[in-house]
């Protein structure tokens, strides 16, 4: 368990790279709300947008996540859990009125990227380049 990174992934340091590029600034690894016991990839606090980049095994991706056949009954329960509190942390965030960016650690960079700026133009007109792709939600 010691080799799954909790930030600083292949996936976060690409789009990472792209908003970086794009002129963005963000937090990396930060808590979009102090009380809330959840932490964001990507945050940005101004236009308050979260970004969350989800593994595919970690987080069940349809496509891509598979339960291992050892221990099958505590890793469907642990994925299981891990979907209920993604939605839990949307549901807490929209409440609190920050937009919600999810995207599977599959989705490529650029498309991501434009998810996040579409995000940010909806929450404060910043970062627009295209039209919005179907792939992922914003909430």
């Amino acid at each position: 368990m010691r080799s799954n990174r909790s930030r600083d992934t292949k996936p976060e340091l690409r789009l990472r790279s792209l908003l970086h590029r794009a002129g963005l600034r963000y937090l990396v690894a930060a808590k979009p709300l102090p009380h809330l016991r959840r932490t964001a990839d990507v945050v940005f606090t101004k236009a308050r947008v979260a970004v969350f980049v989800d593994g595919c095994y970690w987080h069940g991706c349809p496509e891509h996540g598979s339960i291992p056949a050892t221990n099958r009954d505590f890793w469907s329960r642990k994925i299981e859990g891990n979907i209920r509190r993604d939605k839990e942390t949307d549901r807490l965030l929209t409440e609190a009125g920050w937009k919600v960016v999810r995207v599977w650690e599959h989705t490529p960079p650029a498309d991501a990227a434009e998810l996040v700026q579409q995000a940010l133009v909806k929450a404060d007109g910043r970062g627009a380049r295209a039209a919005p792709s179907e792939r992922t939600a914003v909430q």
